[in-house]
């Protein structure tokens, strides 16, 4: 615009899914209960016995903005507005719902697709976004059955090894089963998306009642998904798989966890703590011998030869333990907070064994 854009960036057909305006004063306004733009005015629906939107709606607007989502067969539009300060706080039928926030300390051990949380309120295992593992099978063959129509429909498209073709610039043919497999396929990926944020927003109120004073180790979950450069080969002599935790982390998403425990901590003027992996070493250090012993990923328990500790749940108690400046663990405090800890560690492992399942990485 006016010859000031170095590059322009396309949207593809149908993928612009939302339009926002700067303020609330120009361009897309939200004005007594209606959207107002450009002269165009949309009635926008609030339910009337929605307490919480309406004590929301009592704060400053900044600005709107109007999103489109696929829902079952269709689009369905929505006003989503920006608000100006701290969300307000929920009711139920006894009155306020949010109490005093509990500023105890919590030590959380989060992995690609595991968390294992320590407090002196409660220690706890559980799997990240339980609800995503079961529609990823639909998932897999709704896409299978779309990959085989849109080569059969679109055979000079592909070379002979079954590669695309880039140098055939004529348009694709979708027949009505690709479409219709392909709304089937928006509708699934709206639900991994609903519940997999369902289930964190739920992780995170549980692990924030326990205290507010989170401490979590420094993780690259971008350098996880990526494939390792390393070759391997097995006993078989066999080349071993390159691949990570690439769909794993993108089906659980532990950084979104983290990312909403840290915004509902800011309601509270309080941020979620970090430490230096590299320093801390909470996978690795034993307390009781005061040393560090490197473990292979498979093994998923520590060894103290008067009892066994699961590892996550061991290295969430170090991190509850850690000393003020997020730089190494108070040893003290592990040995004095190891006896209660022992307790509900047990009491823990024992309702993860009574569960049908539970994901291999834990070890139980």
């Amino acid at each position: 615009m006016y010859k000031q854009g170095k590059k322009v960036r396309f949207k593809k057909y149908g993928e612009m899914g939302s339009v926002e305006g700067k303020t609330n004063s120009t361009g897309i306004r939200y004005k007594d209960g209606n959207i107002v733009w450009n002269g165009l005015v949309l009635r926008t629906i609030v339910k009337r016995n929605d307490v919480y939107a309406h004590l929301a709606l009592r704060d400053k607007i900044k600005f709107v903005r109007i999103k489109r989502e696929w829902f079952k067969d269709k689009h369905v539009y929505y006003a989503q507005l920006v608000l100006e300060g701290i969300p307000p706080k929920k009711y139920n039928n006894e009155g306020v719902k949010d109490t005093k926030p509990n500023e105890s300390k919590v030590g959380v051990d989060i992995g690609t697709s595991t968390v294992a949380v320590c407090s002196e309120n409660g220690v706890f295992l559980t799997e990240l976004a339980p609800s995503v593992v079961d529609l990823g099978n639909r998932i897999t063959m709704i896409q299978r059955v779309m990959d085989r129509s849109k080569k059969a429909m679109n055979p000079l498209k592909y070379k002979e090894d079954g590669t695309v073709d880039t140098t055939n610039k004529s348009r694709w043919c979708f027949s009505k089963r690709y479409m219709k497999k392909k709304n089937q396929l928006k509708e699934l990926q709206r639900l991994n998306k609903v519940k997999r944020k369902q289930d964190h927003e739920i992780l995170s109120n549980r692990i924030i009642s326990l205290g507010t004073n989170v401490i979590v180790e420094t993780m690259s979950f971008k350098g996880l998904q990526k494939r390792t450069k390393e070759t391997t080969v097995n006993e078989r002599g066999k080349f071993n798989t390159k691949k990570r935790f690439g769909r794993t982390i993108s089906n659980r998403a532990p950084s979104m966890l983290l990312s909403i425990i840290d915004r509902k901590l800011k309601y509270a003027d309080k941020n979620l703590k970090r430490v230096n992996t590299i320093l801390i070493r909470a996978s690795q250090y034993n307390h009781i011998a005061d040393t560090y012993e490197k473990k292979k990923l498979h093994q998923r328990w520590n060894n103290f030869h008067f009892c066994k500790i699961q590892r996550d749940l061991y290295s969430a108690f170090l991190l509850m333990n850690c000393n003020d400046n997020l730089q190494e663990i108070d040893r003290e405090l592990c040995v004095q907070n190891f006896k209660w800890f022992r307790e509900k560690h047990d009491l823990e492992v024992q309702s993860l064994k009574a569960k049908e399942r539970t994901p291999i990485s834990m070890g139980v």
